[in-house]
C-alpha cells in the first residue's frame, strides 16, 4: 500500500489544507478504485438517468474578490472601487474586470450571477456551505455533509464504464468528501500536477515491483481474507472483496482510464492556450476526463485567493491572468467540440471579499455578496443575473443562496435536489434543504 501526504495550502484561519491520500489499489487495507466504481452498478440497479451531462467546477479556494472581477463599482468611493476598471463584453450592457479580457470576448457563452450570498465568513464553514448546500455550525477539517461531487457520484455514477464518476484535480479539494454517504463516493484524486512533463496518476500505476503475476497472487490472497475484512469493517470505509475489485484491477491494467489522463497526447499549442500552469492544465485535463465519461470534476484553482494583503497586485499579476486564460479556453474548447450543452462549467469560492479595502491594500472575508460564473450545460447564457447595492455589499435583486447555486447544477444533471438520504443515525437529510434552480438560467 502506498501512503501519500499531498502538499497543502494554508489560509488565514490557520487550517492546513492537506489531505492524506491512501492509494491502496493493491493492498490489504482497502481499495480506492473499487469503492469508487461501486457507484456504477448502484446507479444501474436504481434505474437512474443515463444522461451524459457532466460538470467541471473550478474552485477558487480562499474567496475570490467579486468586486474586482464580475461586480465592479466604478462610481463608488476610491477605498471601495479599488484600482480596476470595468470593460465592455460581447454582451451589450454587461461589464466585467479589465483583467478578464478573454472572458469578456466570450461573454455570450457565459452567465454571471452577481447576487449569491450567505452568512458565514469562516473558510471551512463557508467552503462546506458552498460545496454541500448545508450550513455547518462548527469549524471542522472534513465534511459533515456530502459534497456535491459525492452526491453526483452517488446519484448518477460515471457516464461511461471504466472511469470514476468524481475526480479532483490536481489534488483533493477541501470539503470535497462524501461524509455519511460513505468512502465509496469520495473523489478519485490525481495527486500530481498535470503541468509537469512527467505527469502520471499514481493511483492508476502498478507499484514498480509488482508485475501482473504478482498482482494475480495478491488477488488470491485478498479473496482468502474476504471474511476477515468484513468482520473488521466497523465504519463501512473498507468494503468487502467483490466483483468491483475486478473493475478496479481493469482500470489499473487496461488503458481506458490511463488514456483519459494522458494529457501529453494533447496538441502543444492547445496546452499553451490553456496556460502552462497547474490551473490551465487541470482545466484541460478536466475536459479530457468528461469526454471519457467522468461526470463531475473539481479543479482546485491554486492558492492565493485569500487576498487580505496586496489584493490588486496579486490579482492582476498572478491570479486573474491564469484564471482568465484557463476558463475562457476551456469554455471555447468545449464549444468547438460541440459539448457546450453537455458540460456545465462553474467557478466559485467560499465567499467574496469586503467592499472596503483594508490598510494592507487587501480585502477581507465577505459572505454577504459573491459572484458565481456558469457556462454551458444547456443553461441560458449571455447575461448577468441579479445585482448588489452601490458598494457590492449585499444583493438588491434576485438573491441566490448556496442552495440556489447548487440546485441549478443538479437541475442540469437531472438530479432531484429534494431527494432524501439518511445518515448514520437514520436522520432524513435531503440533498439540499433550501433553494431552487435560478430561473433566469433554467427558464
Amino acid at each position: 500500500m502506498l501512503d501519500i501526504l499531498s502538499p497543502g495550502h494554508q489560509t488565514c484561519d490557520g487550517i492546513r489544507r492537506r489531505d492524506f491520500v491512501r492509494v491502496g489499489s493493491l493492498g490489504i487495507g482497502g481499495l480506492t478504485l473499487p469503492n469508487l466504481l461501486r457507484q456504477q452498478a448502484a446507479a444501474k440497479d436504481a434505474g437512474r438517468s443515463v444522461s451524459n451531462k457532466s460538470v467541471i467546477l473550478v474552485w477558487l479556494a480562499g474567496g475570490p474578490s467579486h468586486i474586482d472581477m464580475y461586480d465592479l463599482k466604478p462610481d463608488a468611493p476610491s477605498d471601495i472601487r479599488g484600482e480596476f476598471k470595468p470593460i465592455a463584453t460581447k454582451v451589450p450592457g454587461v461589464e466585467i474586470s479589465e483583467h478578464l479580457p478573454l472572458q469578456a470576448k466570450i461573454m455570450d457563452k457565459l452567465a454571471v450571477v452577481r447576487s449569491a450570498h450567505h452568512t458565514n465568513a469562516g473558510h471551512g464553514m463557508g467552503s462546506q456551505w458552498m460545496q454541500t448546500g448545508w450550513h455547518a455550525t462548527i469549524e471542522v477539517n472534513d465534511n459533515i455533509y456530502p459534497s456535491c461531487g459525492s452526491v453526483v457520484s452517488r446519484m448518477k455514477g460515471p457516464n461511461s464504464p471504466g472511469v470514476p464518476a468524481y475526480v479532483n484535480l490536481p489534488r483533493k479539494v477541501s470539503f470535497g468528501n462524501a461524509a455519511y454517504l460513505g468512502a465509496s463516493y469520495n473523489p478519485f484524486t490525481a495527486d500530481s500536477d498535470p503541468n509537469n512533463d512527467n505527469f502520471q496518476v499514481r493511483n492508476l500505476q502498478l507499484p514498480g515491483r509488482v508485475d501482473e503475476s504478482r498482482l494475480g497472487r495478491r488477488q488470491s490472497l485478498l479473496s482468502e481474507l474476504d471474511t476477515l475484512r468484513r468482520d473488521v469493517d466497523t465504519k463501512g470505509d473498507i468494503k468487502g472483496i467483490d466483483k468491483f475489485y475486478g473493475d478496479a484491477l481493469e482500470m489499473v491494467t487496461s488503458d481506458k482510464a490511463q488514456r483519459a489522463f494522458k494529457i501529453q497526447n494533447e496538441d502543444p499549442k492547445l496546452r499553451e492556450q490553456y496556460g502552462r500552469n497547474d490551473l490551465g492544465q487541470s482545466c484541460l485535463l478536466a475536459r479530457r476526463l468528461v469526454e471519457a465519461g467522468v461526470t463531475y470534476v473539481s479543479v482546485q484553482a491554486g492558492g492565493g485567493w485569500d487576498t487580505h494583503g496586496n489584493n490588486f497586485t496579486s490579482l492582476k499579476d498572478n491570479l486573474l491572468p491564469k484564471y482568465d486564460r484557463a476558463v475562457a479556453t476551456l469554455v471555447s474548447d468545449l464549444a468547438q467540440r460541440g459539448l457546450q450543452d453537455d458540460v456545465l462549467v462553474m467557478t466559485m469560492g467560499e465567499f467574496g471579499r469586503t467592499p472596503r479595502i483594508n490598510p494592507g491594500a487587501g480585502r477581507d472575508h465577505w459572505p454577504g455578496a459573491m459572484s458565481i460564473l456558469y457556462a454551458g450545460g444547456g443553461l441560458n447564457m449571455g447575461q448577468a443575473v441579479g445585482s448588489t447595492n452601490s458598494k457590492a455589499e449585499y444583493p438588491t435583486s434576485k438573491p441566490a443562496t448556496p442552495g440556489c447555486v447548487l440546485s441549478t447544477m443538479y437541475h442540469v444533471l437531472g438530479i432531484d435536489h429534494r431527494h432524501v438520504f439518511y445518515d448514520e443515525v437514520r436522520r432524513r437529510l435531503p440533498i439540499l434543504n433550501e433553494g431552487r434552480p435560478i430561473q433566469d438560467l433554467v427558464g
